[in-house]
C-alpha cells in the first residue's frame, strides 16, 4: 500500500532531448512572430498617427515657401524703384542669401556644440 506522499516524490519521466530542444525551437518561433506582430501593430498605429501632422506640416512649408516669395519679390520691387531692375535682382539676392547662409551657420554652430 502506498503511503501518503509517497507517490509525489517520483520524478515524472523523463523526456528525450531531441524532443526538448524540437519544442524550445517551436515556442521561440512563435515567441519571435508574435514579436514582429506586436512591432508592425505599434509602427502602423504611429504611421496613422502621423499621418494628419505631416500633412499639415507639409502645406505649412507650402505657405512659407510662398510668403518668402512675396516677401522676396517685395524687396526687389522696393529697390527697383530705388535703384534700377538689375541692381536690385542682385541685391534682393544678396539679402536672401545670407540670411540663408547665416541660418546654415547657426545651425552648424548649434549641432556641433550639442554634439
Amino acid at each position: 500500500m502506498l503511503k501518503p506522499g509517497e507517490h509525489l516524490q517520483r520524478s515524472p519521466p523523463e523526456r528525450p532531448v531531441g524532443e526538448l530542444v524540437h519544442q524550445l525551437v517551436v515556442e521561440g518561433k512563435a515567441y519571435a512572430k508574435a514579436e514582429i506582430g506586436l512591432v508592425k501593430a505599434i509602427a502602423s498605429a504611429k504611421g496613422k498617427a502621423l499621418a494628419l501632422p505631416a500633412g499639415l506640416l507639409g502645406a505649412a512649408f507650402f505657405f512659407v515657401q510662398a510668403a518668402i516669395t512675396i516677401l522676396a519679390v517685395g524687396v526687389f520691387a522696393m529697390l527697383q524703384w530705388a535703384i534700377g531692375t538689375i541692381l536690385a535682382g542682385f541685391v534682393t539676392f544678396l539679402i536672401f542669401a545670407a540670411i540663408a547662409g547665416g541660418l546654415v551657420w547657426y545651425a552648424l554652430k548649434r549641432l556641433r556644440q550639442d554634439l
